[in-house]
C-alpha cells in the first residue's frame, strides 16, 4: 500500500471507521495535541470513531474517561488496547484459570483478571505464562522477576512470553520517554529469548478493532512508521501519518516499503482538506505547488510551494518511486525541515 494509492477528495472520503492511535496523535501526556479534538469530533460525524493504543498501563475505561475529559465522548468499548490483543494470543496458549506473571500496570492486570486468569508478580508462583506491558512504575525488580520466569527456553519446556507491544519510545508532556520496547529489550538481553508481540505493528490489535466494529473501509491514524503505519499496512488498512508525535519528515523520506502511509498530514485538520494529487513528469514530482526533481543521487527542490506539508509529500513520493534506499541520495536539509511538531 503506497502513498496516494488512489485519488479521493479527502482522506476521510468513503471511510466508515476512523481508528486513531492515542499517544502522539490525540494527546501527549495528559493534554490534547492542538487541533486533534476538533478534527476528530468532525471526523466522527457520519462514521464511527474508535481508538487503538499500544499503551498497556491503563484500563479501557480510564482511557475513555481521559478522552471524554478532553472533549471526545468515548465509551470503554470504543478503546482497543494492546492488553486486549495480548489476551487473544494468551487464550490460544494457556487456559483461563492459570496463573500468569504480569510485568506492567493496572490495565494489563485488569484484562487478565477479567478473562479469568490468576495474576502474580512473582516467578516463584510457577506461572504458566508471562505477559509484559508498559507502566511508569515498572522497574528493575519486575524485570528481574520476568528474567527468572523465562530462564528456560520455551522449546525446552519454558513458559510463553507475550509482550503487549515493543514501542521504543512514548510521547510525554515533557518530551519523548522510553517505551515498552526498551523494557522488553532489557529482559531479552538477560534471557536471550524473543517475546510474541500482540500490539502494533502486529496484526492482532488491528484484527480485534476491525472485527469489533464490523468495518468495511477503516482508516487508521498514527504517528509512528515502524508500529502504526507498518501495522496498518500489514492488516490491509489505509493509513494516515500525522506529524505531531514521534516520526518526523526525515523519517518519512526514509520510510521502507512496508511502512509507507497512504496519507501524510501535518496535523489532524488536514483530514478534512482535499488531498492533492501526485503528478510525475519525467524527473519532476509535483504535489500542489511543491516540486522535487531527482537526478542520480541528488534530490533537488524545484519549488517549495506554499505549504510545507506538500513539499514533504512530493519529496517522499519522488524518493519512494525510485525504489532506492534513502542513504543513496544527497538530500537538501530544506526538504526535511520540521515546522510541524505539535502545532
Amino acid at each position: 500500500m503506497g502513498l496516494f494509492s488512489r485519488a479521493r477528495k479527502t482522506p476521510l472520503t468513503d471511510v466508515d471507521l476512523v481508528l486513531a492511535d492515542l499517544d502522539g496523535v490525540v494527546y501527549a501526556g495528559p493534554g490534547a495535541i492542538p487541533h486533534a479534538v476538533e478534527a476528530l469530533t468532525a471526523a466522527a460525524r457520519g462514521r464511527r470513531l474508535a481508538y487503538i493504543t499500544n499503551n498497556a498501563s491503563r484500563r479501557d475505561s480510564v482511557v475513555a474517561a481521559h478522552l471524554s475529559q478532553l472533549g471526545l465522548p468515548t465509551r470503554p468499548e470504543e478503546v482497543v488496547t494492546s492488553p486486549q490483543a495480548a489476551l487473544r494470543l494468551l487464550a490460544d496458549r494457556v487456559p483461563a484459570g492459570a496463573t500468569i506473571l504480569v510485568v506492567g500496570g493496572d490495565g494489563l492486570e485488569y484484562e487478565l483478571q477479567k478473562a479469568g486468569y490468576v495474576v502474580t508478580r512473582s516467578a516463584d508462583d510457577s506461572p504458566a505464562a508471562l505477559v509484559q506491558g508498559f507502566a511508569p512504575e515498572v522497574g528493575w525488580a519486575q524485570l528481574a522477576e520476568a528474567s527468572y520466569a523465562l530462564a528456560t527456553p520455551e522449546e525446552d519446556g519454558g513458559i510463553p512470553w507475550i509482550a503487549t507491544n515493543t514501542d521504543w519510545t512514548i510521547p510525554q508532556a515533557r518530551g519523548i520517554a522510553p517505551g515498552n520496547g526498551t523494557l522488553v529489550s532489557a529482559v531479552h538481553t538477560a534471557v536471550g529469548r524473543l517475546a510474541t508481540v500482540a500490539g502494533k505493528p502486529e496484526r492482532p490489535i488491528f484484527d480485534e478493532a476491525v472485527a469489533r466494529f464490523g468495518a468495511r473501509h477503516p482508516l487508521f491514524i498514527g504517528d509512528r512508521l515502524d508500529t502504526d503505519i507498518a501495522g496498518a499496512q500489514a492488516a490491509g488498512i489505509e493509513s494516515v501519518l500525522v506529524l505531531t508525535g514521534i516520526d518526523r519528515p526525515k523519517h518519512v523520506l526514509a520510510a521502507p516499503f512496508n511502512a509507507r502511509p497512504t496519507y501524510i498530514v501535518g496535523d489532524l485538520r488536514e483530514l478534512h482538506e482535499p488531498y492533492p494529487d501526485t503528478v510525475t513528469q519525467g524527473e519532476v514530482t509535483t504535489v500542489g505547488k511543491a516540486a522535487v526533481r531527482i537526478e542520480g543521487p541528488d534530490v533537488h527542490i524545484v519549488s517549495e510551494g506554499d505549504r510545507p506539508i506538500d513539499l514533504v509529500r512530493a519529496g517522499a513520493a519522488a524518493i519512494w518511486a525510485t525504489g532506492r534506499a534513502i542513504y543513496g541520495f544527497r538530500v537538501p536539509e530544506r526538504l526535511y525541515a520540521d515546522p510541524f511538531h505539535r502545532r
